[in-house]
């Protein structure tokens, strides 16, 4: 297809063939024959299809945002002849990416590496990978789609931070169903027998229905669990800087229980967002789901804390918001937690209704502070 440039070159050719022709300007009219030999030129040099092959990954598919991700492409010449006047061209979060191409002789290989932006969170869409193929002039662009559109998901930006105490005495080894007390463990889900598994766990019904030996799975509830409770509320936050820093805070927190294996229940204004066991890669799963957690228009967080009255008595509350004015629905439910923790992001409003003396406030406006802070309350 034509380009601006050869669009405005092919019309300034005929206007200038024709007029020089109509009025016998002859340095006209060869300026105009020439334009549009210019075009057909184009035209000829573009119109062969490269024989390419390319491949294109994404490297890390998974980042904190901030950190450097890289779009690989490797491309290959299958054809007969040379390549040259290619570029790459990749769509990343809404912008063009280009990276020229050297000339490619035939079976050579070359592989492309440029920077995806990353400065955003969330579920960044990448590609679909174009080849481009160009004349010398820039007058005609040949375009031809290669591979699936893929996507980073830039996760949020986390702290090393220890796990704070709950005020009773747990499980230290995390959730070992085989080791823990029969007294502490509930059920969890059925799953295939694998060898080793405790013959006395085999659910014999699901067994027969399958026709595959099938155990129950035991969780240890006794395990120091952590309720957190992110304020996904735009207007208890002073700017989008301090949203993402207040995710950034729920998650170094969300991933401080799950490096130890305790159960996690990660709560937003609206509702539950994940529950976590204690088993498996719970970091990932929630670092992924708060990578997509967005910023929504609600006037009260108290629909975050509903269902959270029911508390054993034990496990740790942690309450991450900007906004300190609606901090008095904490008292309404700090009595099924051993620890209540509220975490206060940015320049906080604290004029607001207070909350009881064994409610411990931290403010932060960056994840040192956080850091910081935290391993305070966590020898307290």
């Amino acid at each position: 297809m034509l380009s601006g440039t050869g669009w405005g070159t092919l019309a300034g050719g005929a206007v200038l063939t024709t007029t020089g022709y109509a009025l016998g300007y002859g340095e006209a009219a060869a300026l105009g024959v020439t334009c549009l030999l210019a075009v057909a030129f184009a035209v000829l040099w573009a119109l062969p299809a490269p024989v390419l092959g390319a491949e294109r990954r994404i490297v890390p598919s998974r980042v904190s945002r901030g950190d450097p991700a890289e779009g690989v492409v490797v491309l290959t010449n299958t054809g007969s002849r040379a390549r040259r006047g290619l570029r790459a061209v990749d769509r990343c979060g809404g912008q063009d990416i280009t990276v020229e191409v050297p000339a490619l002789n035939p079976g050579a290989t070359h592989e492309l590496r440029y920077p995806l932006p990353t400065a955003r969170r969330g579920r960044v869409p990448v590609g679909p990978l174009r080849l481009e193929r160009t004349d010398p002039l820039g007058l005609v662009r040949r375009m031809r789609p290669y591979g699936e559109p893929d996507t980073v998901l830039v996760r949020p930006r986390t702290c090393p931070l220890p796990v704070l105490p709950s005020g009773q005495a747990h499980h230290v080894e995390g959730p070992a169903s085989d080791t823990a007390d029969d007294g502490s463990l509930t059920f969890h889900a059925l799953r295939e027998y694998v060898l080793g598994d405790d013959l006395r766990r085999v659910h014999w019904r699901s067994t027969a229905r399958t026709g595959t030996l099938m155990v129950r799975q035991m969780i240890d509830v006794s395990l120091p669990h952590t309720t957190l409770v992110l304020d996904t509320r735009r207007p208890a936050y002073a700017s989008g800087d301090d949203f993402e820093l207040a995710v950034d805070c729920a998650a170094s927190i969300a991933c401080a229980a799950a490096r130890s294996h305790f159960p996690v229940h990660l709560v937003g204004a609206t509702g539950p967002i994940l529950r976590t066991d204690g088993t498996g890669d719970d970091g990932d799963a929630l670092l992924d789901a708060l990578a997509v957690v967005r910023g929504e228009e609600l006037a009260s967080v108290t629909a975050a804390f509903e269902g959270l009255e029911r508390g054993r008595g034990d496990g740790a509350l942690v309450v991450v918001t900007g906004d300190a004015r609606g901090l008095g629905v904490v008292d309404r439910v700090r009595r099924g937690f051993g620890r209540v923790t509220v975490v206060l992001v940015g320049d906080a409003d604290t004029d607001g209704p207070g909350t009881a003396s064994d409610v411990r406030q931290l403010r932060v406006t960056s994840l040192d502070e956080l850091a910081a802070g935290w391993r305070r309350e966590a020898v307290r």
